[in-house]
């Protein structure tokens, strides 16, 4: 009770010409890419930002990432414990179910405390968190709207989420097309680039004697960066293709650095493979979490990238890094040069890794950048 009236307090010092924004962030990876915005937003005075932190922010086995946002000196409203033990499909549905009565809770007391909530993406999650608030008609803003993942039940989720919301800021003119499209209208819909892209110049990269000092990776060995998360879609084939891949891995002479994978349906199936190939092969190391800082740094100094994850698609291509990316899970994104795509098997992933090693740097354009997304996103705001 006494953190809760420590809250109330210190709204009603607050300054009533100041723009009252929430953010929601349920991930290390959502979080990572808000941090443009995050900043411009606690450096303007038109604007009182705080931060609603849930899923595995709050779980000690991912990291508990949210001691990171009270690292960087961002408020947090709420701190929400949202998920479950299990991986398994009830178990995601639970979550879900868990999620949104949690946050019934929370948008009851905060339906009139906010200007303005932003989400971002397509977890189920978020999704969850979002649909709570809507009998409390709470304004959202939604960020990488209007993208297509057939691969993943996210691609349901994101577009909900657009539905959801009252302003949408896209990561490319199709996406803002889409976006337009789901809601019937092009009204309030802006296309400002990735958000993410901005990091790469906000962000000091390690250096690499600094990366293995925190890490404990020597970085000037030649490393392929690994980030292969479940297909959602094709749930009962993820033993497969995660074997498929640890076989094309396992004949890499590359030092292979993993990610380990998110908190999808069988998550912890593909993770149980990956630790028992990282404790098989002293060239293979598991990272549970890089940070953004040092995602990017890794990125930066790998000769190229292997997995299914957004990153890959939206960001490899601007560290000039080749990617090869596998399967349905981003089937229907908008990609650069530098994807070669391959199918969950063995010999293809190989011929990839091959592809990637005999190119060398990506030299071409990304999609996504657009200057300043972060400053687009303001300028929208100080209009509304």
């Amino acid at each position: 009770m006494g953190r809760f009236r420590k809250i109330i307090d210190h709204r009603k010092l607050s300054k009533e010409h100041q723009y009252r924004i929430a953010v929601l962030t349920s991930s290390r990876a959502d979080y990572g890419i808000y941090l443009p915005l995050l900043r411009k937003l606690a450096q303007d005075n038109s604007f009182e930002l705080r931060i609603i932190a849930f899923g595995t922010h709050l779980s000690r086995f991912h990291g508990y990432t949210v001691d990171q946002i009270v690292k960087d000196g961002y408020k947090i409203d709420h701190q929400v414990e949202t998920v479950l033990a299990s991986d398994s499909e009830q178990a995601i549905a639970d979550s879900m179910a868990l999620t949104m009565q949690k946050f019934s809770a929370i948008w009851s007391y905060e339906k009139s405390n906010y200007d303005l909530v932003f989400c971002l993406g397509d977890r189920y999650e978020m999704f969850a968190a979002v649909a709570a608030a809507v009998p409390f008609n709470i304004k959202f803003a939604h960020i990488h709207g209007g993208e297509t993942t057939l691969g993943a039940i996210d691609n349901k989720f994101r577009h909900c989420l657009s539905l959801f919301a009252d302003y949408h800021f896209t990561a490319t003119k199709d996406y803002s097309e889409k976006v337009s499209s789901i809601i019937g209208s092009n009204n309030n819909v802006y296309n400002v680039g990735a958000l993410s892209l901005e990091n790469i110049n906000d962000i000091d990269i390690y250096s690499k004697e600094a990366f293995q000092s925190v890490f404990g990776i020597d970085i000037n060995k030649g490393s392929v960066l690994v980030t292969f998360h479940p297909e959602t879609v094709s749930v009962e084939k993820n033993k497969e293709y995660v074997r498929e891949l640890i076989a094309a891995l396992d004949e890499l002479d590359d030092q292979i650095i993993i990610t380990m994978p998110n908190t999808d349906t069988m998550g912890n199936i593909m993770r149980k493979e990956y630790e028992h190939f990282i404790a098989s092969k002293p060239n293979v190391i598991g990272i549970e979490n890089f940070g953004t800082k040092g995602y990017f740094s890794c990125m930066k100094y790998v000769k190229y990238l292997v997995g299914n994850s957004s990153s890959g698609i939206i960001e490899a291509a601007s560290f000039n890094k080749y990617v090869i990316n596998i399967g349905d899970r981003q089937k229907g994104r908008t990609t650069s040069q530098n994807i070669i795509q391959v199918d969950p098997i063995k010999s293809q992933i190989l011929e990839g890794c091959t592809l990637a090693n005999t190119r060398g740097d990506y030299a071409g354009q990304n999609v996504y950048f657009s200057e300043n997304p972060s400053k687009k996103i303001i300028n929208v705001l100080k209009k509304i």
